[in-house]
């Protein structure tokens, strides 16, 4: 069972995950959610611990109850700037930004975090195992970054986007070499996973 909160003294703490950051091609998306004080779900779980069909059901569930939330994204364009390490807090911070509720305290899944307005936080190995707020945020952004890259496989169906979700799969790969790149690929990444940056 997952913890309700890490400070038990604040009302509105913000769980932050991202998705999509060890991804080929396609925006990495953010999740900021502010659960009750009193929440419980002993369903919920880290995203990735759950089939497809428990997230988007969860999903409804937590935007239903859950006392703000919000995503936030990060370009393709953008990543190729400022590195997806920057990228994956600025989705955070966007997501955060766009919140109806002004958090009191921050958890973040991960290890890494760049302060936001002020407010204090706290950096969590593996916390979207540990508390529901993380865990919720890592749901929402798993599942707006996978119907966004299922559109994305409407344009450009050659890559497997709509099961690999532009993940780094033999098939995206081969996609790669035989079709070339889309204006989503990140081209700061190693594309064909042979070190190369550069190649067409």
């Amino acid at each position: 069972m997952l913890l309700p909160r890490l400070n038990s003294t604040i009302v509105a703490e913000a769980g932050c995950d991202e998705a999509g950051r060890g991804c080929l091609a396609g925006s990495v998306y953010a999740a900021a959610v502010i659960l009750p004080t009193d929440y419980r779900n002993d369903l919920l779980n880290d995203s990735k611990q759950l089939s497809a069909k428990r997230r988007y059901a969860l999903r409804e569930e937590i935007e239903r109850e859950a006392l703000a939330w919000a995503t936030g994204v990060v370009t393709p364009d953008e990543i190729d700037k400022i590195n997806i390490l920057n990228a994956s807090i600025l989705a955070m911070h966007r997501a955060l930004d766009a919140l109806k509720l002004r958090p009191e305290f921050i958890i973040v899944d991960g290890n890494r975090f760049k302060p936001y307005n002020g407010l204090p936080h706290q950096t969590i190995v593996k916390g979207d195992g540990k508390y529901l707020s993380i865990a919720a945020a890592s749901i929402l952004a798993k599942t707006y970054r996978d119907d966004y890259m299922k559109k994305l496989h409407e344009e450009h169906p050659c890559y497997g986007w709509d099961h690999n979700a532009g993940y780094p799969t033999r098939e995206h790969r081969e996609g790669i070499r035989r079709h070339g790149l889309t204006p989503y690929h990140r081209r700061s990444f190693n594309l064909l996973g042979d070190g190369q940056l550069e190649l067409f």
